[in-house]
């Protein structure tokens, strides 16, 4: 709902001091009541949220969620499609109703009468938020999913192509529409619009992008937000991060968040990165 874990971890604890509170007449259903409550939380959270984000310097881009950073350690359950920085970044196109609406239904597989208690509307209105809700969201997504071994391959081009230098290389790799996001939050250099088509971003990553990085970057692939990322280390501090967005055997969009707010849960490079 919120594309940030401070955000999401705030709503939680709010949740629980209200599950604290309240009285046993009150929760007849446990289940439906957390849910309730933390579902008008995260809406009101959205709605002064949107203010703010009216106000940020650049592109906003949810938080990058590391889901399995090494073989060593245990990948979150549940992760899929629906953390992706893709995903989330097409939510933020919908109205924090509809986009409550939207998950409840869609990921979380709630019926309408139940839907229609938790955010104040008739059922039949819950019905009809929701179509529009998944027209807008269909109308941006791919048609065909692709295989997590396609992504990775895919990214391990991009980025071997990308340092490289081959811009004919790198055209061949990306979409004719393809779109860079990066999302600095005016506390780290980035650039402030979208780059759109191919041209334009493959000129970025071989020339332009060399005038944003620091020399002795490391990086380093991860899954982020469920899908093949890199994380960009300097001087073993998080730098930045990448993920792209696959379909068709082309990437279709890009996405670099340096909002070292938005990198903070982020682990600092081990002693002796793979």
């Amino acid at each position: 709902m919120l594309g940030g874990t401070a955000d999401a971890e705030d709503m939680l604890q709010e949740t629980y001091l209200r599950w604290q509170g309240a009285s046993v007449i009150e929760i007849q259903n446990p289940r439906a009541f957390l849910v309730t409550v933390l579902t008008r939380l995260c809406i009101n959270q959205l709605q002064s949220a949107r203010a703010k984000r009216e106000q940020y310097f650049g592109q906003w881009l949810p938080e990058p969620l590391l889901t399995a950073p090494a073989a060593d350690l245990p990948r979150i359950p549940g992760i899929d499609g629906s953390l992706s920085m893709a995903f989330l970044t097409l939510l933020e196109r919908l109205s924090p109703t509809e986009r409550a609406v939207f998950l409840l239904r869609e990921v979380f597989d709630y019926e309408y009468n139940e839907i229609a208690g938790m955010v104040t509307k008739s059922e039949a209105n819950c019905r009809q938020i929701f179509r529009r809700a998944k027209q807008h969201i269909t109308e941006s997504r791919p048609r065909f999913e692709v295989s997590q071994q396609q992504r990775e391959r895919l990214l391990q081009q991009f980025v071997d192509t990308s340092l490289n230098g081959n811009v004919q290389e790198l055209l061949a790799l990306l979409a004719k529409d393809v779109v860079l996001y990066t999302d600095g939050g005016g506390k780290a250099t980035a650039v402030p619009n979208p780059i759109y088509g191919a041209e334009a971003v493959a000129r970025f990553f071989v020339g332009g992008r060399k005038k944003l990085l620091p020399a002795g970057i490391t990086r380093r692939f991860a899954e982020i937000n469920g899908q093949p990322g890199v994380i960009a280390y300097h001087n073993g501090r998080v730098f930045g991060v990448l993920s792209l967005e696959v379909a068709d055997g082309t990437v279709q969009n890009i996405y670099i968040v340096r909002n070292p707010d938005k990198l903070a849960r982020l682990p600092q490079l081990p002693s002796a990165p793979c």
